[in-house]
């Protein structure tokens, strides 16, 4: 079946409309870097990030068609495919470089420069869009009946549904807005608890859980299931091992801490402990998950990797309709070029001509992969990190054996895998964003070069995010866990020879196992293990919050949980915001100004904050089921 002739797209070929436009270009710009930091304030904090396709979508449509009375639907896709690129370059970002700021911490390095990070990030980011550009005709057009992109169908089925533009768009903006307020109650003014906990008297474990807009909308977003997973991995870690370790730890001192356990449980209580030994069993686990579903990937891996290179055979395009014109193959191949020699030449990334080759050789092939399979399974279940830990041990071994070892092997480890990580996720966007396109009528040489400029915008953009993260907060630390960036440095200086509690990495992997016999997605549970219970336990009211109206017995119920899944990508948007604003704040001493925390007893400010949870679980209500009543009754 030849779907490349049956496929009709919505604006047909030689319909010519505006695309590539300097509204789509500011709009695009300023949505992937508004997406790119709140994704990375949001990845740092629990680990994952979320998709900002959809809701940049929207919003262009709403702000296109209500503000500025035009309709283009191709215009707004342009605008989406620039803005998405933000998130996905952020979440390849941050998933490694913090390791470099982790090491500055520890005395083994300086920080690394904004120019080192702008340019991985930014070279990262050209080659995932070079290499997924000779793949489109291949993987979106050939294959279009038998890959179906879910995240880019959705987002196409979203733009086609044009005449809600408005009122998604007001969803969204409705979300940025009240969860930017909620944010700065809590962090900024103050005035309640982010973090209520509840400790059994006799018993040294802790449950309870943060009331913060964006975690919640993590596990809205996520859903009941995996939300699950994640609450049961914090469950074991807090209320089964930390008081096992205290049980049986007592007076002794146990490497990695310098004091008794006794001593550290009196001083810190569980979060001590957690800090000291958890999150190395979470590292572990956490890389064991990533093992494994490489593994269990491998074979798809395999056939989707040849299968990609046997589709490539006598598809170019030569067609001179509009929906079939790609970048130039042969400024793609000097492009790619260019970037490898740039790599190896640059001295602000620390590279060597045999990393740039490991580089371009993983790049491509990892792209490939990602293409293929976020067109099978979904950007979700995409095994970036996977792919990132595997790459991570092969080159740090290849460098160690060519004697690139210590403290520069490892930061040239850690570029190497930054790079192969941002080519896997911008490939994994790209590719969405090409197949909302091909159903569109999109010009896909339009979008290809508006991927380049979302990749740009935000490679400027991420190193003096990560910057400010890092001065206000700092990685590792409570607020900015930064669990996979951990769980690279881990990896990096446990082959470099790095003294490490292998003893707590081992418990965590076998931990992991345990869970991939019983038949429970590794991942999620791992990360679960890793961060904070009251992390987690948000997350599961999300989660909770959305199986309800899942459960509701309404003939609109799909719209209600739609509903929710944009106002939750505006919680994000805005809570992500007005992190970086209070960065800012922290930075210059305004964060001590505006503190009201010291007029307000303990008590009252936890029951605050648990108040202050319920308004905006019945705000995400309000969007979601008594919006739809409301209509219902305005009709």
């Amino acid at each position: 079946m030849d779907n490349k002739n049956e496929f009709k797209p919505y604006v047909p070929s030689e319909k010519i409309t505006p695309e590539l436009t300097v509204t789509s270009i500011i709009m695009g710009v300023l949505l992937a870097v508004i997406f790119g930091a709140a994704n990375a304030y949001l990845g740092l904090r629990v680990g994952m990030t979320v998709s900002a396709s959809i809701p940049a979508a929207v919003i262009a449509m709403g702000v296109i068609r209500i503000l500025l009375r035009r309709n283009s639907i191709l215009e707004s896709n342009v605008v989406q495919t620039i803005g998405s690129a933000g998130e996905s370059l952020a979440a390849g970002a941050i998933f490694t470089l913090p390791a470099l700021f982790l090491w500055a911490k520890e005395g083994k390095m300086e920080n690394p420069s904004l120019i080192e990070i702008t340019l991985i990030a930014l070279i990262g980011g050209l080659l995932g869009v070079f290499f997924m550009i000779p793949l489109r005709n291949a993987l979106i057009v050939k294959e279009h009946g038998t890959l179906p992109y879910p995240e880019g169908t959705a987002c196409a089925e979203v733009m086609l549904a044009g005449e809600k533009g408005g009122s998604s768009a007001s969803t969204v903006f409705a979300g940025l807005g009240f969860a930017a307020l909620f944010k700065f109650i809590i962090d900024g003014l103050k005035l309640v608890s982010g973090e209520i906990n509840l400790k059994i008297k006799g018993f040294t474990g802790q449950i309870g859980t943060q009331i913060y807009p964006a975690v919640m909308s993590v596990g809205y977003i996520c859903g009941a299931r995996i939300s699950s997973y994640m609450f049961a991995g914090g469950v074991l870690s807090w209320l089964v091992i930390i008081p096992l370790i205290v049980l049986f730890g007592g007076d002794q001192i146990l490497y990695p801490a310098s004091v008794s356990i006794n001593e550290l449980y009196e001083s810190g209580g569980a979060s001590a402990i957690w800090s000291n030994y958890i999150r190395y069993i979470g590292a572990g686990a956490l890389a064991a998950g990533g093992i494994i579903s490489l593994i269990k990937s491998l074979p798809l891996i395999i056939k989707t990797f040849g299968g990609a290179m046997k589709s490539m055979k006598g598809v170019a395009s030569d067609s001179t309709e509009r929906t079939a014109r790609d970048i130039n193959i042969k400024i793609v191949i000097i492009a790619v070029l260019v970037l490898t020699i740039l790599i190896w030449l640059i001295p602000a990334i620390p590279v060597s001509l045999l990393g740039a080759f490991i580089i371009v050789i993983f790049g491509f092939f990892f792209a490939t992969v990602s293409s293929r399979m976020v067109g099978l399974v979904g950007s979700s279940n995409n095994p970036v990190s996977g792919m990132a830990i595997a790459t991570l041990l092969i080159a740090t071994v290849i460098l160690k054996i060519t004697g690139a070892d210590g403290v520069s092997g490892m930061a040239s480890a850690i570029a190497i895998g930054s790079i192969i990580c941002i080519v896997s996720a911008i490939a994994g966007d790209t590719s969405q964003d090409l197949k909302t396109g091909y159903i569109l009528g999109a010009t896909p040489r339009k979008q290809q070069i508006g991927e380049i400029i979302g990749v740009v915008a935000s490679a400027l953009a991420i190193g003096g995010t990560l910057y400010l993260l890092n001065s206000a907060w700092g990685f590792g630390s409570d607020e900015l866990a930064a669990p996979q960036a951990t769980l690279m440095k881990i990896i990096v200086e446990g082959v470099m020879g790095g003294d490490l509690p292998w003893t707590l990495v081992f418990i965590g992997a076998f931990i992991a196992i345990v869970i991939e016999l019983i038949g429970i997605p590794v991942l999620p549970f791992a990360i679960g293990v890793y961060l904070p219970v009251q992390l987690n336990a948000c997350i599961m009211v999300g989660g909770l919050v959305r199986l309800a109206l899942e459960k509701l017995k309404k003939n609109n119920k799909d719209e209600i949980v739609n509903d929710g899944i944009l106002f939750s990508s505006g919680m994000i948007a805005g809570e992500g915001l007005v992190g970086i604003a209070l960065a800012l704040f922290a930075i210059f001493g305004i964060d001590k100004v505006i503190d009201l925390s010291g007029n307000i007893p303990p008590v009252v400010s936890e029951l605050g904050g648990l108040a202050l949870f319920a308004i905006i679980i019945l705000t995400l209500l309000k969007f979601t089921v008594w919006k739809k009543r409301d209509k219902a009754n305005e009709n």
